[in-house]
């Protein structure tokens, strides 16, 4: 059972290392479809350019395309130097046809798995594959209004949140603050958190059916039910609860391309408090966007199943900014993740 005390504590153990197997399922496949469906290297190799001219030359989309140009740098196959893109020596040695060290033709006889032949199609169309390339499931987004796959998805995002939620909620500034909505919170476990750790502190926890009720049941069988509590509604469709001076998007604007994201971050800044907060919790891309590899790796999945990707801290202070929030700033959580915190002024 997942208790206050559970939320106030960490393992003996870093699980950091586990975590990575899972998030970096996808970056290998995204790695074979590059080199063994789209010539990727050889034509870069020939044509070092910038990512407008990759993406017309080769038929890919800006946003999967990007994820891909994070992950062979992170990789130390490509680097950049004034937009320019062009291969390093690994990158030329390993993976071009013309080269006796070639691994093309190893990663070939992988080229046909079912995620990777959706990764061929997510950089041609830009648009998400169906969760987990099952042929007999939705997209991710479409999946979600499904109470079965709902019920799944959330309990295991609540899993991992167990260990990311205490991380987080350690070092975001709570002292003094009143009232958390956490925006599409999906179990309620990061808001659970945030009340374990910050004593006066109450959340509201926006989610839309099918999750809410969901999310109700974990919190009241968790003893928050007093401290924390729901709001049915839709993070796009409907206005955003007020009185909060604390806004959380955790694990959230990962699933949603840029406008999307802008959106969103105007909802919040028209709703926030004024002197509030605004939290985005997730794995981050470096602003240089070199890496980290494991967040890189990470990106990868979140490109082929949701119309999103891990952005950069740089992105986001762009996105921040140009919705009014000043000041942000990252900080280090756990496992690849960190949280970056803005203010409305």
């Amino acid at each position: 059972m997942i208790t206050a005390e559970t939320l106030r504590t960490v393992p003996a153990t870093d699980p950091t290392e586990i975590y990575r197997h899972r998030d970096g399922l996808y970056a290998a496949d995204l790695l074979t479809a590059a080199g063994c469906h789209l010539g990727f290297f050889d034509w870069l190799r020939d044509h070092p350019a910038d990512a407008a001219t990759i993406a017309r030359e080769l038929g890919v989309q800006a946003r999967p395309l990007d994820v891909l140009l994070t992950l062979l740098t992170a990789m130390n196959l490509i680097e950049q130097e004034g937009g320019i893109h062009r291969l390093t020596r690994l990158g030329r040695e390993h993976w071009c046809s013309d080269s006796p060290w070639c691994v093309a033709a190893y990663f070939a006889s992988v080229k046909d798995r079912p995620v990777c032949r959706d990764m061929v199609e997510v950089l041609r169309s830009g648009r998400p594959a169906n969760w987990a390339s099952l042929r007999d499931e939705k997209e991710w987004a479409k999946a979600m209004e499904s109470p079965d796959f709902a019920n799944r998805f959330t309990a295991a995002m609540d899993c991992r949140g167990v260990f990311l939620a205490p991380a987080m909620a350690a070092v975001i500034p709570g002292a003094g603050r009143r009232h958390l909505l956490d925006i599409a919170g999906g179990s309620g476990i990061y808001a659970c958190a945030m009340t374990a750790r910050h004593e006066g502190l109450r959340a509201t926890v926006l989610e839309r059916p099918p999750v809410d009720g969901l999310a109700a049941r974990l919190i009241s069988e968790r003893g928050f039910a007093g401290r924390v509590g729901i709001a049915t509604g839709d993070i796009f469709r409907d206005p955003f609860p007020a009185g909060a001076d604390l806004h959380l998007f955790s694990n959230v604007l990962h699933d949603w391309d840029t406008t999307q994201v802008a959106e969103l971050l105007a909802k919040s800044f028209a709703t926030l408090e004024p002197g509030g907060l605004v939290l985005i919790h997730d794995a981050h891309i470096n602003a240089a966007k070199t890496g980290p590899l494991p967040v890189a790796a990470y990106s990868a999945l979140l490109m082929t199943i949701t119309e999103g990707k891990c952005y950069s801290e740089k992105e986001l202070a762009d996105l921040l900014e140009a919705a009014g929030f000043r000041e942000p700033r990252l900080q280090p959580t756990a496992a690849d993740r960190s949280v970056i915190v803005a203010r409305k002024l």
